[in-house]
């Protein structure tokens, strides 16, 4: 339900997506370079065909005012030409033709030609100029509506005083611009169209990795630790980057959850075991003074008797407690005092101690001269007498024991080999966990513990080879570094 509700907020946002605002940024900046684009034509566009028809403006009107002409003169020149094309002109020519003409006088009306009016374009024309004198001294026409259509107009002032008013048409530039925009306006909304789609198809396969990583991370959340970030067939670096860093995250973050687990199940069977193994001696001390508290014990040899009961049974608590708080410092990785300590030695001592309390055990050692190693020597003592008090608990007093010390490639292995009754399989696997004994057998059951951790503490691990009827040896393997100096 959790993943489910996470994919829904990351695809639901629309615009605030990353998806979304990748594909508005894109197209907003073709439809601003789209506009700017237009825009920059358009003027350039109109530019250049009002600078055509100015020039053409200008030229005629350089050409009229070179001819030195009247309006009387234009007027009989204009009624020859009539005369000889054999027509008349039209009373009222249409708005939209190319060019118009008029003669004003100084107060803008519009003259008559012969016997022609003027037409209601140049009455227009000349309305819309207002002041012919202004005209003429302007260096560029002027934009003037006739009729609803646009013209470009410039005078041309005659020796009488009046002025010809020579107009033309832009009505098919705007038509022509105003196409221009419409055409780019529909090709700009098609390549706007066609971006968003391209965006979203491409944004959506490169963010896939990142939907994967939600997808994922909500896995995760749900109880799925090993769960993974897939890889993508054409990853960014980037994207794959993250995805290893991610990776690697939830790996450590597997590892450590394992471990929590694996540590306080550890825990729990670590303290129901030491309230098992102290509630018995506990018991038994208990009980022995109650006893002694009703009266019962009369007799001086019940007396006794129940003494050394509760003194061994303190001294077996006092003992379990001692291989508590060692198993805890050990846990707690202390740092140990390491010195160049000759094992050898150590190995003889232990031998030597295991003659003494079992004087008929067969004991062999192989550690002559001296073989330094840069070690705890209190811990290796304490390894040592584990392993040889295991062999004397567990095994018959008359069972051959030996103990082996030897340097290869750089470490140094000890071995505790007896030739007893061994262990099952089953049993084997379990010998180092603690308060673990064989068969219900004597002790604690944290001697392996203890060996296993101290030589963890020194770099080096601890191995056992057995099985039924065929003894049991037990390697530990130490690094042979000594210290400098």
């Amino acid at each position: 339900m959790r993943a489910r509700v996470i994919r829904r907020r990351c695809r639901g946002h629309g615009v605030h997506s990353l998806r979304g605002k990748l594909t508005v940024a894109n197209v907003g900046l073709l439809a601003l370079g789209i506009v700017v684009a237009t825009a920059v034509s358009l003027m350039g566009m109109r530019y250049y065909l009002l600078d055509q028809v100015d020039s053409e403006l200008l030229r005629m009107r350089d050409s009229l005012e070179s001819t030195q002409l009247t309006a009387r003169q234009i007027d009989s020149l204009s009624a020859l030409a009539f005369v000889r094309e054999g027509r008349a002109p039209e009373s009222q020519g249409p708005p939209d033709a190319d060019s118009l003409f008029a003669v004003v006088d100084r107060e803008g009306r519009a003259l008559t030609l012969g016997t022609f009016e003027p037409t209601a374009n140049q009455r227009a024309l000349a309305s819309a100029v207002g002041d012919p004198r202004a005209l003429t001294g302007d260096a560029d026409p002027r934009d003037v509506t006739v009729d609803g259509s646009p013209f470009r107009v410039i005078g041309a002032s005659l020796p009488d005083g009046s002025v010809i008013l020579v107009a033309g048409s832009t009505d098919a530039l705007h038509k022509g611009m105003a196409k221009a925009l419409k055409l780019d306006l529909f090709f700009g909304v098609l390549l706007l169209a066609l971006l968003a789609v391209l965006t979203m198809l491409s944004v959506s396969r490169r963010l896939r990795p990142l939907e994967d990583m939600v997808e994922t991370s909500s896995a995760i959340a749900e109880g799925d630790l090993a769960r993974r970030v897939p890889s993508s067939h054409h990853p960014t670096q980037e994207v794959e980057q993250l995805r290893l860093a991610l990776n690697s995250m939830l790996q450590q973050v597997e590892v450590a959850y394992r471990t929590r687990e694996r540590s306080a199940a550890q825990l729990r069977r670590f303290v129901a075991d030491a309230s098992h193994e102290l509630r018995t001696p506990l018991s038994a001390i208990r009980g022995y003074l109650q006893l002694y508290d009703k009266g019962m014990l009369r007799e001086p040899a019940e007396r006794k008797r129940a003494w050394d009961r509760m003194t061994g049974e303190a001294d077996r608590m006092g003992r379990l407690v001692d291989e508590l708080l060692t198993l805890a410092r050990l846990d707690q990785q202390p740092e140990l005092r390491f010195r160049n300590v000759d094992l050898s030695r150590l190995v003889r001592d232990a031998a030597e101690d295991l003659r003494a309390q079992q004087p008929g055990r067969p004991v062999s050692v192989r550690a002559e001269g001296a073989l330094l190693v840069r070690a705890d020597e209190s811990g290796l003592r304490q390894v040592l007498g584990n392993l040889v008090a295991n062999v004397r608990t567990h095994t018959p007093a008359d069972v051959a024991v030996a103990l082996d010390l030897e340097r290869v490639d750089g470490v140094v292995r000890v071995r505790v080999a007896d030739e007893g009754p061994g262990l099952a399989e089953e049993d084997a696997a379990r010998i180092f966990d603690r308060f673990f004994r064989a068969g219900g057998g004597a002790g604690s059951g944290l001697g392996m513990a203890i060996v296993q951790g101290v030589a963890a503490a020194h770099g080096g691990d601890v191995t056992v080879r057995t099985s039924p009827g065929a003894g049991l040896t037990v390697t530990v393997t130490l690094p042979a570094g000594l210290c400098a100096g």
